[in-house]
């Protein structure tokens, strides 16, 4: 079969095809559509509404009236700038609706990349490698495919103005002009949305100004780091109100407000509290509740570990890696200084974590020894029942040893919340593991729990009432006269499981046999029990540390 002059059959029947006047027609028209709606394109999920697209953008009459004035060449040259612009702008707000679907906080441009490890780990977690890696794969796709398009659009309308210079700026004087008469009287088609909109100019220079302040804060943090009323106590003055002590501090993964105050999840949650306030109350322990505003929303751990260590706000990576540079005194060191073996338990943790340091731990337990040898429970390596039951081989019930300050971090109740172990009443059973495989085996899994969004946060309650039940029969039963623990969320879940607007907020709870080590802490008003009133105080979780460090020292420092 002879070949057409542009080439093979095929190929030449489908360029005289596109050549067709309608179908060029059709392209313009396509190409115009979609620059007005990449325009248009919102930044949060629920804005993605037909009547969400019944506006008016100032960019549109913008490009077009440079498209005009341009000469041929340099505006070819403008609209691939242009479509490259818009396009990424398209990318970062599709950004910020999964960053406020899950963390409740829209994209950080700076800051934020180191997050997507964590976000591909959840993918293989929840649905398999495979199909981790074909998301990333189509992820690329899309992000060269909306490069793509939005550079042929302007192109496209850029040509269609080269030909029709005089209309087309009549066309972009009218757009300019009803924008300015919307705009003036104030109209808007649903709500508080505007017909005149000016949002991809407004969310460029945000996002501008948002990188700027970035890099600013970077000195600020400097600063902070260095303004510290405790630098120079004497060790010998710190911490001596709890002399002779263990001292155990436990963050329950994504135990936030809402767990204890949700209308759909305190119904699950707070009978656990209030039964174990009870139940430690009859060994002998006494507790005080209260919240704290966690830096971070729905992920994100360490930078609360870090803010609640440190006494200073690390609410993005930038301050994080900043921070753990420096010889800011963390609670950890305060208790090395004080002759404590200082102990860290990262049942999550699956490689070396060079940041110990900084904190000042003389040992670290992590998955790779902590003994475990039954299956992962998703995202979560082991249950918090045997990190918990492994805590006293390793380290609590050890013969002879010296004053313990551990901090431990429980993983079971880490998104994706499926399966859920169940808690084993004789802790005998837990063994090295090997009980857990027939509960993963029989548990639900990730992906057809998340294929239903309406069971995840009943899934999510579940997790935290394990991590609690454990955590609360742990001290019961193992727990002696000298142990004081402090017990907290590290944030909020998601907002699929902590709900639409809940705030930053988390419980603690510091709890003693020793009657003397919590009349320390009478002052700070919290609530007597495992469980916080809604009126109990509410402080930032980087105020903690001062907090701390007064309530158990011999003096409290000058600022």
């Amino acid at each position: 079969m002879p070949e057409t002059p542009d080439g093979p059959p095929a190929v030449g029947r489908f360029k005289t095809l596109v050549r067709r006047p309608r179908v060029q027609l059709t392209l313009t028209i396509v190409a115009a559509v979609l620059l007005f709606a990449a325009l248009i394109f919102p930044n949060i999920l629920s804005r993605l509404t037909p009547l969400g697209f019944l506006r008016i953008p100032l960019e549109g009459a913008v490009i077009l009236g440079l498209l005009v004035v341009l000469p041929p060449r340099a505006r070819r040259v403008f609209a691939v700038v242009a479509g490259v612009l818009v396009g990424l702008l398209v990318i970062e707000k599709c950004l910020d609706m999964g960053f406020f679907e899950e963390l409740n906080r829209p994209f950080d441009p700076v800051l934020d990349w180191v997050l997507f490890d964590d976000a591909f780990s959840f993918v293989v977690d929840s649905y398999g490698r495979f199909a981790a890696i074909a998301a990333v794969a189509v992820i690329v796709l899309l992000v060269v495919g909306v490069l793509a398009l939005s550079c042929w659009s302007v192109l496209r309308v850029g040509a269609l103005v080269g030909r029709h210079r005089k209309k087309s700026a009549i066309t972009a004087g009218g757009v300019g002009v009803a924008w300015a008469l919307t705009f003036s009287l104030g109209i808007s088609v649903w709500g508080a949305v505007p017909v005149a909109a000016r949002s991809t100019a407004t969310y460029a220079w945000d996002r501008a100004h948002q990188a700027r302040a970035g890099l600013k804060d970077e000195a600020e943090f400097a600063k902070e780091v260095q303004q510290d009323p405790f630098r120079t106590v004497p060790p010998a003055q710190m911490l001596t109100g709890l002399k002779g002590k263990d001292v155990i501090f436990t963050f329950v993964e994504s135990y936030g407000r809402s767990a204890v105050e949700g209308v759909a999840l305190a119904p699950t949650v707070t009978p656990v509290l209030d039964r174990g306030t009870a139940e430690l109350a009859r060994a002998g322990f006494t507790a005080r509740s209260g919240w704290l505003t966690s830096p971070t929303f729905g992920g994100g751990s360490w930078l609360a570990h870090a803010t609640f260590e440190s006494g200073l706000w690390i609410n993005n990576e930038q301050r994080y890696r900043n921070l753990v540079a420096t010889d800011r005194l963390t609670l950890t060191r305060a208790f090395r200084d004080a002759n404590y073996r200082t102990v860290s338990v990262m049942p999550g943790a699956t490689r070396a974590w060079p940041e110990g340091n900084f904190y000042g731990y003389d040992t670290v337990w992590d998955s790779r020894n902590l003994g475990y040898q039954g299956p992962k429970f998703s995202w979560s390596p082991m249950p918090d029942q045997y990190t918990l039951k492994q805590l006293n081989t390793i380290e609590y019930k050890k013969p002879g040893r010296g004053p313990l300050m551990i901090e431990m971090p429980l993983v079971s109740s880490h998104t994706p919340w499926a399966p859920i172990p169940d808690y084993l009443p004789d802790w005998e059973q837990v063994g090295d593991g090997s009980i857990y495989n027939k509960m993963v085996d029989a548990g639900k899994k990730p992906s057809a729990l998340w294929a239903e969004p309406r069971e995840v946060r009943a899934e999510y309650g579940k997790s935290i009432v394990y991590s609690l039940t454990a955590l609360i029969n742990w001290v019961k039963l193992y727990g002696d006269d000298n142990l004081v623990m402090v017990f907290l969320g590290d944030h909020q879940p998601s907002p699929i499981a902590a709900g639409a607007g809940a705030s930053h907020d988390v419980p603690i709870t510091v709890l003693a046999k020793d009657p003397k080590a919590l009349r320390r802490i009478a002052s700070w008003g919290w609530t007597e029990g495992l469980r916080p009133r809604p009126d109990a105080p509410v402080w930032p979780m980087n105020d903690f540390r001062d907090k701390f460090f007064t309530a158990f020292g011999q003096q409290t420092p000058s600022s």
